[in-house]
């Protein structure tokens, strides 16, 4: 019987995958950052937030800044988990960003 750590890492490294602009691969050290996450207490909420603002922010750059380059790590979304754990967004924000990210992208890349 896996516990709740392994499904909630299991779940974050899953979201994390999928996630556009990432390279699509896992490393160890994130397989221990998510289960870190768990550990901390930080709510999967916090993450799937976390990864929807760092898709509408890379999303909705400049078409004039320059290409970013993939995200290599899971560990790219802690300053934006932190920052949500600090300043949460103000209600009705990360629906608007869904919203917004649905007339880029087919629903089903978008949670």
């Amino acid at each position: 019987m896996r516990s709740d750590r392994e499904r909630y890492a299991d779940r974050v490294i899953q979201l994390y995958r999928n996630m556009p602009g990432t390279l699509g691969y896992i490393r160890r050290a994130d397989r221990r950052l998510a289960a870190d996450l768990h550990d901390r207490g930080v709510p999967f909420k916090t993450v799937e937030d976390a990864i929807l603002l760092a898709i509408s922010r890379r999303a909705f750059r400049s078409k004039q800044a320059p290409q970013l380059a993939p995200i290599a790590t899971l560990h790219y979304l802690l300053p934006i988990i932190h920052e949500l754990q600090v300043a949460p967004p103000e209600p009705g924000y990360l629906d608007y960003l869904r919203y917004k990210l649905a007339t880029l992208a087919p629903p089903t890349t978008i949670r």
